[in-house]
């Protein structure tokens, strides 16, 4: 079982490609606050509705001080494809091999269908300007989440 991250612990740090290969560290917002979420697979529907909710709302979002950060397992051509067919402004990193996912607990057991397989577990974070985690959220839905994130952010 993949260990969950919890608020008050330290934000695991990392360092990743973006969609135009440039890295791109989680140390780059220390100061600010970001949200950080990961996903499945650029271009799938549900990826698709959660990211264009964090584009739709990332003016308000950056009104109330937070960044955007989203990781996936995806290669940095697909995350460069996705960004473009969908207007996306905030940074989509790629993390192939799965580290980072891992050591955010956001890849593990899950359940698909009613079966249980390996993947990437929906989750959104929420990591303060001194890089501890604020609020930790695994297995989310990909529709309505960012609304429910608005309303839950600490003022």
């Amino acid at each position: 079982m993949t260990s969950r991250l919890e608020p008050g612990d330290t934000a695991p740090a990392f360092t990743l490609p973006d969609s135009e290969g440039k890295p791109v560290s989680l140390s780059d917002y220390l100061g600010k606050s970001v949200v950080v979420y990961f996903y499945p697979a650029a271009s799938t529907p549900g990826c698709t509705k959660q990211a264009c909710d964090f584009r739709d709302s990332l003016a308000q979002l950056n009104n109330l001080g937070y960044d955007v950060i989203g990781v996936s397992p995806d290669k940095q051509e697909k995350l460069a494809k996705f960004r473009d067919a969908e207007g996306l402004t905030f940074p989509l990193l790629g993390d192939p091999d799965k580290t980072v996912l891992v050591e955010w607990g956001a890849f593990g057991e899950k359940q698909n269908y009613g079966k249980t397989v390996q993947g990437v577990i929906r989750s959104t974070f929420l990591v303060g300007p001194d890089g501890k985690i604020v609020k930790a959220m695994y297995n989310v839905r990909a529709t309505g989440h960012v609304a429910k994130l608005l309303r839950e952010l600490p003022a």
